[in-house]
């Protein structure tokens, strides 16, 4: 049985480890590797420190499905919203722009329950951070910060472009000057997010479930996550979420977490004077938000390598949002079954 190795458990990478052990005609060990000590990357759900029932949507908030991608990529939809992983976005989103057609949905267990559903049974490790890929004896030798090197048939490279292009090894060797030259000019837009989580019963007063900011140099989204999700519960505290606007992530990029929270929460509060104390507060930034500049002629992937097989994916050859990781997903296994 092949071995299949795919680096990041974010949404492509899980919609790869989905799409490998279900339509390839050999099914292959498929083993997918992640730095971070959970499943999700930019679809992450945190949980406060005080009560694991009180979750919040650091990255995605909800999902978009317009009518082209809504009717291509309808078996997606549908088996997500037949197990409950998603439902339809009812809840007052003030600020979101109304288009005909589109359909906007939310995770009621959390945005991060989307990749967990896809990894299904794969093999899952956490906090192994890749360093190393090199040819040997005709496989991939993949080298990470803990644990031992392992050998695989096969690897997809499922993470922001920059964190493949610092990979050490041979990797470089795979790569050709146009390749390399294409990669480099990916680029990025960065943001932070924050979140706060509140004791149960705690009321926040807005009429809304989630508000677009204009004219704030800092925070352009805020969410009161379970109310997003028309999951409020006497039981179980609300959580609210802030993004900053992408000028704010730039600007502050290189400044220390503890410093930005301040400069966030100094803002929140003007927003929304009312605020009641948290009982805790969990800043993120994301250095790779979302692709305002996608990777070039590589329609949901780059194949560095046919023998053995190098493939790199992600939303950064297609575009940041579910459907593109889903095209990028498709197109990676498109590879799988005409080259392995």
């Amino acid at each position: 049985m092949a071995r299949i190795l795919i680096v990041g458990a974010g949404l492509t990478g899980s919609l790869c480890a989905t799409l490998l052990r279900r339509e390839m005609k050999d099914k292959p060990h498929v083993v997918v590797w992640e730095k971070a000590r959970g499943a999700g990357g930019r679809m992450t759900t945190c949980r406060s420190p005080h009560d694991p029932n009180c979750t919040a949507d650091l990255g995605a908030q909800y999902i978009t499905a317009i009518p082209y991608y809504a009717e291509k990529h309808q078996s997606f939809y549908e088996e997500l919203l037949s197990q409950g992983i998603l439902k339809p976005l009812l809840s007052c989103m003030e600020g979101m722009a109304i288009k005909e057609g589109i359909h906007n949905y939310v995770a009621p267990r959390g945005i991060s329950s989307i990749v967990k559903y896809y990894l299904g049974d794969s093999d899952v490790f956490y906090n192994r951070q890749v360093t190393h890929i090199n040819l040997k004896e005709g496989k991939l030798e993949v080298c990470s910060k803990s644990g031992p090197s392992e050998m695989f048939d096969a690897v997809i490279l499922t993470m922001p472009v920059p964190q493949i292009l610092q990979l050490q090894g041979d990797l470089k060797s795979f790569l050709n000057e146009s390749q390399k030259q294409t990669l480099e000019a990916t680029r990025y837009s960065s943001r932070f997010a924050l979140a706060l989580f509140y004791e149960a019963g705690t009321q926040i007063n807005v009429s809304w479930a989630a508000k677009y900011i204009v004219n704030n140099p800092c925070v352009r989204f805020i969410s009161i996550d379970n109310k997003k999700r028309c999951s409020e519960s006497p039981e179980v505290g609300p959580s609210l979420v802030v993004h900053t606007t992408v000028q704010f992530g730039a600007e502050n990029e290189h400044k220390d977490k503890e410093d930005v929270e301040a400069l966030i929460l100094d803002q929140l509060h003007r927003i929304l004077p009312g605020l009641p104390k948290s009982t805790s507060v969990k800043c993120h930034k994301w250095r790779y938000s979302q692709v305002i500049g996608s990777v070039s002629n590589s329609p949901g992937e780059m194949t560095l390598s046919i023998h053995p097989l190098l493939v790199c994916g992600g939303d950064s050859f297609t575009h940041s949002n579910f459907d593109g990781c889903t095209d990028s997903a498709l197109a990676v296994l498109n590879v799988f079954k005409c080259h392995f």
